[in-house]
Protein backbone atom coordinates (compact mmCIF):
# COMPACT_ATOMS: atom_id res chain seq x y z
CA UNK A 1 0.00 0.00 0.00
CA UNK A 2 1.58 3.72 -1.04
CA UNK A 3 1.01 6.28 1.47
CA UNK A 4 1.62 9.84 1.57
CA UNK A 5 5.18 10.09 3.52
CA UNK A 6 4.10 12.97 4.61
CA UNK A 7 0.94 14.46 6.85
CA UNK A 8 0.18 17.71 4.93
CA UNK A 9 1.60 20.90 4.83
CA UNK A 10 1.64 22.80 7.89
CA UNK A 11 -0.86 26.01 7.21
CA UNK A 12 0.03 27.95 10.60
CA UNK A 13 2.96 27.77 13.39
CA UNK A 14 0.25 26.69 16.03
CA UNK A 15 0.55 23.50 14.49
CA UNK A 16 4.64 23.47 14.95
CA UNK A 17 6.14 21.51 17.70
CA UNK A 18 9.42 22.35 19.41
CA UNK A 19 11.67 20.28 21.33
CA UNK A 20 15.11 20.75 23.10
CA UNK A 21 18.59 18.94 21.67
CA UNK A 22 21.50 17.88 23.68
CA UNK A 23 19.97 17.01 27.11
CA UNK A 24 22.90 15.05 27.77
CA UNK A 25 25.74 16.71 26.75
CA UNK A 26 28.06 19.55 27.71
CA UNK A 27 25.96 21.79 30.06
CA UNK A 28 23.30 19.33 30.68
CA UNK A 29 25.96 16.39 31.30
CA UNK A 30 25.35 17.97 35.10
CA UNK A 31 22.04 15.92 36.00
CA UNK A 32 21.17 18.66 37.89
CA UNK A 33 21.15 21.05 35.05
CA UNK A 34 19.82 18.61 32.96
CA UNK A 35 16.73 18.43 35.10
CA UNK A 36 16.17 21.98 35.48
CA UNK A 37 16.19 22.82 31.76
CA UNK A 38 14.09 19.94 31.17
CA UNK A 39 11.57 21.45 33.52
CA UNK A 40 12.12 24.34 31.82
CA UNK A 41 11.28 22.57 28.63
CA UNK A 42 7.72 21.70 30.10
CA UNK A 43 7.22 24.42 31.45
CA UNK A 44 7.66 26.67 28.31
CA UNK A 45 5.81 23.97 26.15
CA UNK A 46 8.41 22.09 24.14
CA UNK A 47 6.95 18.97 23.10
CA UNK A 48 10.19 17.00 23.41
CA UNK A 49 14.01 17.10 24.68
CA UNK A 50 16.11 14.58 22.65
CA UNK A 51 19.88 13.36 23.61
CA UNK A 52 22.87 12.66 21.36
CA UNK A 53 25.28 9.68 21.25
CA UNK A 54 28.94 8.50 20.66
CA UNK A 55 30.58 5.87 23.08
CA UNK A 56 33.33 7.04 22.42
CA UNK A 57 35.40 10.02 20.97
CA UNK A 58 38.25 9.88 18.42
CA UNK A 59 41.85 10.82 20.38
CA UNK A 60 42.64 13.38 19.27
CA UNK A 61 39.86 15.27 17.48
CA UNK A 62 39.74 13.94 13.46
CA UNK A 63 36.96 14.78 10.79
CA UNK A 64 34.34 13.93 10.73
CA UNK A 65 34.37 13.86 14.87
CA UNK A 66 31.73 16.54 16.13
CA UNK A 67 33.64 16.95 19.63
CA UNK A 68 36.64 17.61 21.22
CA UNK A 69 37.60 13.79 22.89
CA UNK A 70 36.98 15.52 26.69
CA UNK A 71 33.18 16.21 25.69
CA UNK A 72 30.60 14.83 27.97
CA UNK A 73 28.13 13.07 27.13
CA UNK A 74 25.89 10.84 29.50
CA UNK A 75 24.41 7.71 28.28
CA UNK A 76 21.17 8.62 25.99
CA UNK A 77 18.41 5.54 28.26
CA UNK A 78 19.96 6.97 31.86
CA UNK A 79 19.70 10.65 30.77
CA UNK A 80 16.11 10.37 30.20
CA UNK A 81 15.17 8.05 32.91
CA UNK A 82 16.63 10.18 35.32
CA UNK A 83 14.76 13.05 33.53
CA UNK A 84 11.60 11.55 33.25
CA UNK A 85 11.70 10.71 37.26
CA UNK A 86 11.24 15.41 37.78
CA UNK A 87 8.78 15.51 34.34
CA UNK A 88 5.10 14.44 33.80
CA UNK A 89 4.85 15.29 29.79
CA UNK A 90 7.15 16.13 28.00
CA UNK A 91 8.83 13.31 25.43
CA UNK A 92 12.01 12.03 25.57
CA UNK A 93 14.07 11.48 22.63
CA UNK A 94 16.96 9.94 21.32
CA UNK A 95 18.66 12.00 18.54
CA UNK A 96 20.29 9.47 17.88
CA UNK A 97 21.26 6.04 18.95
CA UNK A 98 24.16 4.28 16.99
CA UNK A 99 22.36 1.17 16.30
CA UNK A 100 24.84 -1.15 14.70
CA UNK A 101 27.12 -0.53 17.68
CA UNK A 102 24.24 -2.32 20.34
CA UNK A 103 22.86 -5.27 20.89
CA UNK A 104 19.41 -4.79 19.82
CA UNK A 105 17.98 -7.09 22.43
CA UNK A 106 19.89 -5.61 25.41
CA UNK A 107 18.80 -2.01 24.03
CA UNK A 108 14.70 -3.33 23.70
CA UNK A 109 15.14 -3.86 26.83
CA UNK A 110 16.41 -0.52 27.98
CA UNK A 111 14.57 1.09 25.85
CA UNK A 112 11.30 -0.61 27.20
CA UNK A 113 11.99 0.07 30.58
CA UNK A 114 12.34 3.66 29.85
CA UNK A 115 9.15 3.57 28.40
CA UNK A 116 7.70 2.13 31.29
CA UNK A 117 9.47 4.29 33.61
CA UNK A 118 8.25 7.17 32.01
CA UNK A 119 5.11 6.55 30.95
CA UNK A 120 4.87 5.95 27.70
CA UNK A 121 7.25 9.29 26.60
CA UNK A 122 9.85 7.80 24.76
CA UNK A 123 11.36 8.68 20.54
CA UNK A 124 13.32 6.13 19.92
CA UNK A 125 15.82 7.90 17.10
CA UNK A 126 18.28 5.78 15.51
CA UNK A 127 21.63 6.19 13.09
CA UNK A 128 23.99 4.30 11.63
CA UNK A 129 26.99 6.18 12.24
CA UNK A 130 29.72 7.37 10.88
CA UNK A 131 32.99 7.85 12.83
CA UNK A 132 35.38 4.60 12.16
CA UNK A 133 37.36 5.24 14.98
CA UNK A 134 34.57 4.70 17.80
CA UNK A 135 33.60 1.53 15.80
CA UNK A 136 36.81 0.13 15.74
CA UNK A 137 37.22 0.83 19.63
CA UNK A 138 34.66 -1.27 20.13
CA UNK A 139 35.66 -4.16 18.08
CA UNK A 140 33.24 -3.32 14.76
CA UNK A 141 33.45 -2.45 11.08
CA UNK A 142 31.50 0.38 9.37
CA UNK A 143 30.81 -2.78 6.29
CA UNK A 144 26.93 -3.52 6.66
CA UNK A 145 25.95 -0.75 8.92
CA UNK A 146 22.82 0.01 6.88
CA UNK A 147 21.76 -3.64 7.04
CA UNK A 148 22.23 -4.16 10.50
CA UNK A 149 20.23 -1.32 11.51
CA UNK A 150 17.27 -2.58 9.32
CA UNK A 151 17.91 -5.84 10.74
CA UNK A 152 18.36 -4.68 14.61
CA UNK A 153 15.17 -2.47 13.79
CA UNK A 154 12.96 -6.26 12.87
CA UNK A 155 14.32 -7.87 16.00
CA UNK A 156 13.82 -4.85 18.41
CA UNK A 157 9.92 -4.50 17.16
CA UNK A 158 9.83 -8.13 17.80
CA UNK A 159 10.98 -8.59 20.66
CA UNK A 160 8.84 -5.97 21.31
CA UNK A 161 5.56 -6.62 20.21
CA UNK A 162 5.46 -10.41 19.31
CA UNK A 163 3.06 -12.60 21.26
CA UNK A 164 6.00 -15.51 20.39
CA UNK A 165 9.24 -13.18 19.81
CA UNK A 166 11.41 -14.47 17.00
CA UNK A 167 13.76 -13.12 14.06
CA UNK A 168 15.95 -15.27 11.70
CA UNK A 169 18.11 -12.82 10.49
CA UNK A 170 21.97 -12.45 8.88
CA UNK A 171 23.14 -10.52 12.19
CA UNK A 172 20.59 -11.24 14.81
CA UNK A 173 18.41 -14.65 15.27
CA UNK A 174 16.55 -15.49 18.26
CA UNK A 175 13.50 -17.31 19.12
CA UNK A 176 11.76 -19.10 22.25
CA UNK A 177 12.40 -16.11 24.57
CA UNK A 178 10.24 -13.58 26.04
CA UNK A 179 11.40 -10.02 27.21
CA UNK A 180 9.20 -8.64 30.00
CA UNK A 181 7.51 -5.22 30.62
CA UNK A 182 6.88 -4.33 26.82
CA UNK A 183 7.08 -0.73 26.15
CA UNK A 184 3.72 0.99 27.69
CA UNK A 185 3.88 2.49 23.24
CA UNK A 186 1.94 -0.04 21.46
CA UNK A 187 3.10 -1.88 19.23
CA UNK A 188 6.05 0.01 19.62
CA UNK A 189 7.30 3.67 20.72
CA UNK A 190 7.80 6.14 18.06
CA UNK A 191 10.33 5.28 16.15
CA UNK A 192 12.70 8.09 13.88
CA UNK A 193 15.59 7.56 11.20
CA UNK A 194 18.47 10.19 11.27
CA UNK A 195 20.65 10.76 8.45
CA UNK A 196 20.61 13.02 4.75
CA UNK A 197 21.80 10.33 2.87
CA UNK A 198 18.89 8.48 0.12
CA UNK A 199 19.47 4.74 2.64
CA UNK A 200 17.90 6.98 5.35
CA UNK A 201 15.79 8.25 3.60
CA UNK A 202 14.79 4.74 2.68
CA UNK A 203 15.10 3.47 6.16
CA UNK A 204 12.86 6.33 7.10
CA UNK A 205 9.98 5.41 4.54
CA UNK A 206 9.85 1.33 4.93
CA UNK A 207 10.78 1.36 9.05
CA UNK A 208 10.03 4.67 10.47
CA UNK A 209 7.48 6.64 11.91
CA UNK A 210 9.50 9.69 11.72
CA UNK A 211 12.74 11.48 10.53
CA UNK A 212 15.05 13.59 11.73
CA UNK A 213 17.64 16.14 10.02
CA UNK A 214 20.32 17.53 12.18
CA UNK A 215 21.99 21.26 11.92
CA UNK A 216 20.06 22.15 8.35
CA UNK A 217 19.46 25.22 6.77
CA UNK A 218 15.99 25.73 4.55
CA UNK A 219 17.52 24.83 1.48
CA UNK A 220 19.27 21.40 3.06
CA UNK A 221 16.10 20.89 4.52
CA UNK A 222 14.51 21.28 1.16
CA UNK A 223 16.71 18.87 -0.69
CA UNK A 224 16.24 16.06 1.97
CA UNK A 225 12.21 16.64 1.84
CA UNK A 226 12.80 15.61 -2.02
CA UNK A 227 14.66 12.84 -1.10
CA UNK A 228 12.08 11.70 0.92
CA UNK A 229 9.66 12.33 -1.48
CA UNK A 230 11.49 10.15 -4.09
CA UNK A 231 11.91 7.36 -1.42
CA UNK A 232 8.40 7.31 -1.14
CA UNK A 233 7.52 6.91 -4.57
CA UNK A 234 10.31 4.31 -5.19
CA UNK A 235 9.53 1.91 -1.63
CA UNK A 236 6.44 0.94 0.08
CA UNK A 237 5.23 2.12 3.18
CA UNK A 238 3.50 -0.36 5.89
CA UNK A 239 0.09 1.28 6.46
CA UNK A 240 0.69 0.97 10.06
CA UNK A 241 3.60 3.55 10.39
CA UNK A 242 1.26 6.56 9.13
CA UNK A 243 2.47 9.67 7.68
CA UNK A 244 5.75 10.45 8.52
CA UNK A 245 6.82 13.11 10.87
CA UNK A 246 9.36 15.56 10.26
CA UNK A 247 11.96 16.63 13.04
CA UNK A 248 14.55 19.27 11.77
CA UNK A 249 17.57 20.95 14.07
CA UNK A 250 17.88 24.41 12.28
CA UNK A 251 20.73 25.85 12.07
CA UNK A 252 21.69 29.49 13.67
CA UNK A 253 18.76 31.80 16.23
CA UNK A 254 15.25 30.35 15.74
CA UNK A 255 12.92 33.15 14.95
CA UNK A 256 9.48 33.51 13.72
CA UNK A 257 9.79 34.05 10.11
CA UNK A 258 12.61 31.12 10.01
CA UNK A 259 10.44 28.83 11.73
CA UNK A 260 7.60 29.60 9.55
CA UNK A 261 9.99 28.57 6.55
CA UNK A 262 10.40 25.48 7.69
CA UNK A 263 6.69 25.02 8.31
CA UNK A 264 5.80 25.85 4.88
CA UNK A 265 8.24 23.11 3.74
CA UNK A 266 6.39 20.64 6.28
CA UNK A 267 8.33 20.17 8.87
CA UNK A 268 6.41 19.29 12.46
CA UNK A 269 9.20 19.70 14.81
CA UNK A 270 11.75 22.03 15.25
CA UNK A 271 14.32 20.71 17.71
CA UNK A 272 16.54 23.94 18.54
CA UNK A 273 20.43 23.63 19.64
CA UNK A 274 21.27 25.70 22.79
CA UNK A 275 24.61 26.98 23.11
CA UNK A 276 26.28 28.35 26.19
CA UNK A 277 25.84 27.76 30.22
CA UNK A 278 22.17 26.62 32.11
CA UNK A 279 21.34 30.25 32.27
CA UNK A 280 22.01 30.73 28.13
CA UNK A 281 19.81 27.35 27.74
CA UNK A 282 17.12 28.52 29.76
CA UNK A 283 16.36 31.93 28.14
CA UNK A 284 16.51 30.17 25.02
CA UNK A 285 13.67 27.92 26.58
CA UNK A 286 11.74 30.52 27.68
CA UNK A 287 12.12 32.98 24.55
CA UNK A 288 10.80 30.53 22.29
CA UNK A 289 7.96 29.49 24.92
CA UNK A 290 6.81 33.54 25.25
CA UNK A 291 7.47 33.59 21.48
CA UNK A 292 6.74 31.02 18.94
CA UNK A 293 4.78 28.58 20.89
CA UNK A 294 1.18 28.58 20.79
CA UNK A 295 0.67 31.50 18.10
Amino acid sequence: MRIEWFAGRLSRMASLTYGLFSINTGTCADPDVSMRVAQACEAAGFDSVWTGEHVVLPDPQVPPSPLPPEGLMLDPAVALAYIAAGTTTIKLGTGIIILPQRNPLILAKELASLDVVSKGRLIFGVGVGYLEPEFRALGLTLDHRNEKTIEYLEAMRAIWDMDKPAYEGQFVSFSGVQANPRPVQRPTPPIVMGGHTAPAFRRAITHCHGWYGFALDLERTRGCLEGLRAAAQRYERPAELGPLHVSVSPRGRVEAALADSFAELGVHRLIVLPRGDESEHVRLVEEIGSTLIGR
